[in-house]
């Protein structure tokens, strides 16, 4: 629907990736238990600035500005990775309340940075889980291949749900939808729900 902006995207994303990996090789070395209470409290914290922030309405495209776009992206990089964090609950905000992307746009070109940034991680997952002993059948390293093909089978098609259903809805509601969804997955890493 033409709302990634893919300059942008390509920048953060690759800038993103080398953060990706430095935080996954990090939290090879760090507790579970430690890192899923830092998931929901990053989570929740990003929910709450989304929430409580002025709404930006930006009439024009954000600034051109490769350099801010990589210095914003490197530490969400890092914390993605080490969290296991998708970048949208960190991204979004940083793209909305300090880049000036309008809401849409900053939806769409975080999964373009994603599907980049991701790499990072995932080779750093790899590379720090060969030769660990005891994981399930067909990993490679930290990474599980039948549970990423069923993750991605699923996703692919929902991705095009979520896609045309936020285009539908007004930012405002979308931001509250958002917002929402990191309340739910924030609390839920911390044990709200049992």
């Amino acid at each position: 629907m033409g709302a990634v902006w893919w300059r942008a995207a390509i920048i953060m994303g690759c800038s993103g990736l080398a953060g990706g990996f430095a935080g996954a090789a990090l939290a090879t070395h760090l507790p579970g238990a430690g890192l899923k209470i830092a998931f929901g409290v990053a989570t929740l914290a990003a929910g709450i600035r989304m929430l409580i922030s002025t709404p930006v309405e930006v009439d024009e495209e954000p600034e051109d500005k490769p350099w801010l776009w990589a210095a914003w992206a490197v530490p969400v990089g890092i914390v993605t990775g080490l969290l296991g964090i998708g970048g949208g609950v960190l991204m979004v905000p940083v793209m909305v309340l300090v880049l000036k992307f309008k809401m849409h746009r900053a939806v769409a070109t975080s999964l373009a940075f994603i599907m980049i940034a991701s790499v990072g991680g995932i080779v750093g997952y790899i590379v720090n889980g060969l030769g660990v002993p005891n994981l399930p059948p067909y990993s490679i390293g930290y990474v599980n291949l039948l549970s990423w093909a069923l993750l991605a089978v699923t996703s692919v098609g929902m991705a095009q749900v979520g896609a045309i259903t936020a285009h539908r809805l007004p930012a405002r509601q979308l931001r509250y939808v958002f917002v929402g969804v990191m309340f739910y997955v924030g609390l839920r890493m911390l044990g709200a729900f049992g």
